[in-house]
């Protein structure tokens, strides 16, 4: 687990070194171990290595092949590299590590980027060929692994974080007004946008490819695809479903440093750990939970660290919060708003204390249907199903003056009505935003409006959910979700949060053999009337407490609205009506005022919205408004202006 950075250059120069050093070093919390940076002819390639598997020097990074060819920057796991390095030694290739780096370097310069597809890991890849001039960026099938890049001035730069790009001058800091909608809409920036303009997300299973001369295309050589689903029983998938789970899980044990779990107690974890265990392995395993109950889940996480005598640390956030966020938000470099972001951080610190790599459940709920928006979406499709095009319009123009009457009940109605005037693919976008047009259009100021033109982010759900190769409403939603709010969310902040703290995380619901096979099942074995994630709990039945696998998915939330009463109140009110500049360019401050006087009163929870401006303006104030984060530092501007 790695970060990597560097780009493409017309002459070698040292000033070019001094550049790729600041960009690694930007993202040296992502490697701890050791940095290098190296030169060739047409590219500089740089590398912050975590240690894992093969921890002498000789597996350091930039790889260069022994001809001194081809070189490599690699961030990630293979996790069948022993397979391939098998087939390669058959075929006469002679290694001098026992690394994944070196096998992944010698299949892609005998076998060509077609190769690609041979490779089941997480992964970026930077692959440069020093006789072609060409360089090769390519990123895992789901997006584990971060990959950003930019164009400047004929030039490619490419590197794990964005903040590392920031390093360079020439890379300019323009806020693209499209992505700062689509952040507040869904709490992230999709891929392939980014928060600024011409800086963009390689996206999951894409590959790049730059000539000599600067041409560059791009190609999806992976994608989630439904297709027809298979003819299964519900015993047959159990069975290969388990077997698949316990081959992921056995392939992400490899390692030469101290490995653990994240239990938080839900099927998904506990059935990873369950899988951990066989053979007698003890697992150590890290849960965080809150002092307010709902938000608790540490004793069901107990529950399951008794069953399989695992070596379990828990902790419980008392208060500290509000001290907490600032430092954590520095490792974001985007406008970022799920929450449970902290609590991630929070288990990633409890785990790096005692364990360098950690297994964890993500990928569950997108993969096979455990969201209760999954649930919702289900009942109001059934509700939307039952009514006429014609009446279904008039509840659309009745929605708003719905709203505008007090009371919780005609409020959910006026939601609810909404809802079911539009057709499946806009109705999943309002399932899934966090801001909803009547609040965006109150805050929205005039200046802002005019940037943005008619752009709305529901663009991007419907266009994702009319791609998918099935006509079934369940797998469009999934495909989304797995297109979308997977790679853009979940995965970022995995990524982020881990690496804050040098932590490598291993995800075995995401290995693309489950994916695939998930993806071809029945929609009844994964969802059935508002039953979720039905084949995963099945097959774990025989594993795992029947109220581990029966109870109500709490997920890995945050008490954000009692927060913003006590523990961030001072923060939010700081930076919302002292600081604000960012938030100052987008939204009218006297409504900011209106909808956080509400909160406070309790007659509105506001607080999705809340936490996602709170979010915005603390990242505006580390990479727009200070010298600190992703900035330059004084001493090397003179270097970095040759870039």
């Amino acid at each position: 687990m790695c970060g990597i950075a560097g780009f493409t250059t017309a002459y070698q120069s040292d000033s070019h070194l001094e550049v790729a050093n600041a960009m690694v070093r930007s993202i040296r919390h992502r490697g701890p171990d050791a940095e290098a940076v190296q030169q060739f002819k047409g590219a500089v390639l740089g590398h912050a290595r975590l240690s894992i598997i093969y921890l002498s020097d000789a597996g350091s990074q930039p790889f260069v092949s022994d001809d001194g060819r081809y070189a490599l920057v690699f961030n990630g796991e293979i996790y069948n590299f022993k397979t391939l390095r098998n087939k390669l030694e058959s075929q006469g290739v002679r290694f001098r590590t026992q690394t994944d780096t070196e096998v992944v370097l010698a299949l892609l310069a005998r076998e060509g980027m077609g190769a690609i597809e041979q490779l089941n890991g997480m992964f970026a890849i930077a692959f440069w060929d020093n006789e072609a001039g060409t360089l090769d960026l390519i990123r895992d099938r789901i997006g584990k692994k971060p990959l950003y890049y930019t164009e400047q001035d004929g030039q490619l730069l490419f590197a794990s974080e964005l903040k590392a790009l920031l390093q360079c001058p020439n890379v300019p800091r323009e806020i693209r007004p499209d992505a700062v909608y689509d952040f507040f809409a869904y709490q992230y920036v999709p891929d392939p946008k980014t928060i600024f303009k011409n800086i963009y997300k390689l996206e999951p299973g894409s590959h790049l490819h730059r000539t000599f001369n600067g041409k560059i295309t791009l190609r999806r050589y992976w994608s989630p695809e439904m297709g027809e689903p298979e003819s299964l029983s519900m015993e047959e998938a159990k069975g290969r479903l388990l077997d698949l789970l316990e081959d992921a899980t056995q392939q992400r044990m490899i390692s030469d440093v101290p490995l653990g779990a994240f239990l938080s107690g839900g099927v998904d974890s506990s059935g990873v750990v369950a899988m951990m265990a066989k053979g007698g392995h003890t697992v150590t395993t890290c849960s965080i939970g809150f002092k307010e109950k709902d938000f608790n889940e540490t004793e069901f996480a107990q529950a399951v660290a008794n069953q399989y005598r695992t070596d379990h640390r828990a902790h419980t956030v008392e208060d500290g919060v509000g001290e907490r966020l600032l430092d954590i938000c520095r490792f974001l470099d985007e406008p970022f708003a799920d929450s449970s972001l902290v609590p991630t951080f929070l288990v990633s610190e409890l785990a790096r204390k005692d364990v360098t790599v950690a297994l964890t459940g993500d990928g569950g709920d997108e993969i096979f249907a455990g969201y209760e928006k999954y649930a919702t979406d289900w009942r109001e499709n059934q509700l939307r199903n039952k009514f006429p095009s014609s009446l279904r319009s008039v509840m659309g123009d009745l929605a708003p003056a719905l709203r505008k009457i007090p009371g919780k009940f005609l409020r959910r109605a006026s939601s609810l009505m909404h809802s079911l005037s539009l057709d499946p693919a806009k109705a999943f976008y309002v399932t899934n935003t966090f801001i909803d047009d009547h609040i965006w259009q109150l805050l929205l100021n005039e200046d802002f409006r005019k940037d943005l033109g008619d752009y709305h982010p529901s663009e991007l759900t419907e266009q994702v959910y009319n791609q998918c190769d099935s006509e079934d409403h369940l797998a469009k939603i999934l495909y989304t979700d797995m297109r979308t709010f997977l790679p853009g969310d979940i995965l970022v902040k995995a990524d982020r949060m881990s690496m804050a703290n040098s932590l490598e995380l291993r995800s075995p619901l995401l290995d693309y053999r489950i994916i695939e096979f998930a993806n071809r099942l029945p929609s009844e074995l994964k969802f059935n009337k508002g039953d979720k994630k039905i084949v995963l709990r099945e097959a774990l039945e025989p594993l795992l407490p029947p109220e581990i696998l029966n109870r109500k998915k709490m997920g890995f939330s945050t008490p954000l609205a009692s927060w913003f009463r006590e523990e961030l109140k001072g923060i939010a009110e700081a930076h919302f009506f002292e600081k604000g500049q960012g938030l100052g360019q987008i939204f009218r401050k006297d409504h900011i005022r209106f909808i956080w006087d509400q909160h406070q009163r309790g007659l509105f929870d506001h607080s999705p919205v809340l936490w996602s401006m709170l979010m915005y303006e603390i990242w505006w104030q580390n990479y727009m408004a200070s010298n600190e984060a992703g900035k330059p530092q004084p001493e090397t501007q003179a270097a970095l202006a040759t870039c």
